[in-house]
């Protein structure tokens, strides 16, 4: 284990490759799974403020199950997720010409319509934090769905904590991330 600050990483951080490879995933990340992705309180309250501009980007079926279930819901853990449609999707996915699942959040990001990238646990993903005793747990989290990933990120050597560079410091600071970055090269040094 590696400690930063108040953050406890996993070592698979800086030994397993990975880079996503969405031609060959099709973005099942966002689709496969028992729940959506994690939220925090912060970000239910910013899905209400820019639902209005991320309508638009919504296919129809999404459209129906926010309706019903709303922009947010509690999972099976009481945790504040995603919804799903039809127990599968995230209410937030559309599909790009390719039938790549992509995050219609993101894309009113990037058409400069919102100033709020997407849920920072889907920003960080593979990467996972969950609380522990006062630190964030910073965790590698390995699913099927991601071989594709692992392999490409292996052709191209790139380890999950380089591919995650900006999700980790848009959540924890550039500051943060150096110092990381310093115990990275120290640890490949050996």
């Amino acid at each position: 284990m590696i400690i930063v600050d108040d953050t406890i990483l996993s070592e698979d951080l800086l030994d397993v490759c990975f880079t996503c490879d969405l031609k060959k995933c099709l973005g099942n990340c966002c689709v496969e799974g028992d729940a959506g992705a994690p939220l925090t309180k912060e970000e239910t309250n910013i899905l209400q403020r820019i639902y209005p501009s991320i309508k638009p980007y919504l296919l129809n079926d999404s459209l129906r199950a926010i309706a019903q279930q709303g922009l947010y819901v509690k999972d099976f853990e009481g945790e504040l997720t995603t919804p799903l449609v039809d127990n599968k999707q995230c209410v937030y996915v559309y599909y790009d010409e390719h039938k790549i699942a992509r995050c219609a959040i993101e894309k009113a990001f990037f058409d400069g319509e919102i100033n709020f990238r997407k849920p920072i646990s889907c920003h960080l993903y593979p990467i996972r934090i969950s609380q522990n005793n006062g630190f964030d747990a910073v965790n590698y989290h390995k699913w099927p769905v991601c071989d594709p990933a692992r392999k490409y990120g292996e052709k191209l050597n790139v380890t999950v904590y380089e591919f995650c560079k900006d999700a980790l410091i848009r959540k924890y600071g550039k500051k943060w991330y150096d110092n990381f970055f310093d115990i990275a090269k120290k640890y490949f040094g050996k």
